[in-house]
């Protein structure tokens, strides 16, 4: 039979492990033309997650996971389950339980019938605010139209990808990721589902505005120099703006002589002025910090334990 690897993040899941480990399981008996495998990213939690898990593990041989030295991120920590599942396809799912599992075998049978990626785009939102709704709606507009690639909106993690995406998504080896974009990136034939989003069966969200924001500003600068543009533009108008003001100041000086009394304008330009190379400095700060980490050619995480399935084997370290 043909294996379904269900690869799960977890960071700090204590409270909600047991109900996800219960659907799971219920999922893979009734699915019984299918082999399962559960793969558990342990990623630096500093509560019970990885205790519970390995309870699983002892019980249920199905059970995989991989416990990395630190936290090292979702975006991480995913790229590491992907180094690992051994399925024919994989399906990605967080750990809280907003992404039902019980969609998993439409994805199958969308899978069977010959699509590679069948992602899960979120009807509703419960649980979030509109602010964030708001943003995250624009943010993925921005994404695409800068980046020129098909960009699903609304969409997360939630998705079953065929072994020879998950081939192609492990060639790519950025330090700083973002999984959206990537799996747009690799095109495929793709599929969508739609479903409500459940809120959170337990504990508290891992994200907060600062780190998606910092997803966001990832996002861009990894498939797009358009900011680096964007400040070229700003800069060039910026200058013709300057050019036109002084002719201006030319021009009335010759005919209507001149006064002193322009203090406040000359520091609206100058400050305006320093705001923008400030700005423009920034930009490029970003893409040149992105550049001396990938020259770095560091290791993207490092496993402390992985266990199999059958046996746990120690890891010092992992590309």
């Amino acid at each position: 039979m043909k294996l379904i690897s269900i690869l799960i993040p977890a960071y700090n899941e204590e409270a909600v492990l047991d109900q996800l480990m219960v659907r799971l399981g219920n999922l893979a008996n009734d699915t019984k033309d299918y082999d399962f495998e559960f793969l558990f990213i342990n990623d630096g939690s500093k509560d019970r997650t990885l205790e519970i898990i390995k309870g699983f593990a002892e019980t249920d041989p199905r059970v995989s996971y991989i416990n990395l030295s630190r936290n090292f991120g979702k975006e991480i920590g995913m790229i590491a389950g992907l180094d690992h599942v051994q399925g024919d396809a994989t399906v990605i799912i967080d750990a809280d339980l907003q992404d039902p599992p019980e969609l998993i075998p439409q994805m199958i049978k969308f899978w069977e019938e010959g699509y590679d990626d069948i992602y899960a785009k979120r009807n509703s939102r419960d649980g979030e605010s509109w602010f964030k709704k708001f943003t995250s709606k624009q943010y993925y507009k921005t994404l695409q139209r800068v980046t020129h690639v098909p960009i699903q909106e609304d969409t997360g993690d939630f998705r079953l990808l065929d072994r020879r995406v998950v081939e192609a998504i492990r060639q790519f080896r950025d330090t700083q990721r973002n999984a959206k974009a990537i799996f747009s990136w690799v095109g495929f034939h793709k599929k969508e589902i739609l479903y409500d989003r459940d809120p959170r069966a337990a504990g508290e969200t891992k994200w907060n505005y600062i780190k998606l924001i910092n997803l966001a500003i990832d996002g861009i600068t990894s498939f797009t120099t358009a900011p680096l543009r964007l400040s070229t533009y700003v800069g060039a108008l910026v200058s013709a703006a300057t050019f036109l003001y002084l002719l201006y100041l030319v021009i009335r000086t010759i005919f209507f002589g001149t006064d002193l009394a322009g203090y406040p304008s000359m520091m609206a330009v100058i400050l305006f002025l320093g705001g923008v190379q400030l700005l423009s400095l920034g930009i490029i700060g970003e893409y040149i910090g992105r550049i001396f980490n990938e020259t770095k050619q560091r290791p993207l995480y490092l496993i402390e334990e992985y266990h199999n399935g059958k046996t746990p084997k120690k890891a010092r370290r992992k590309s």
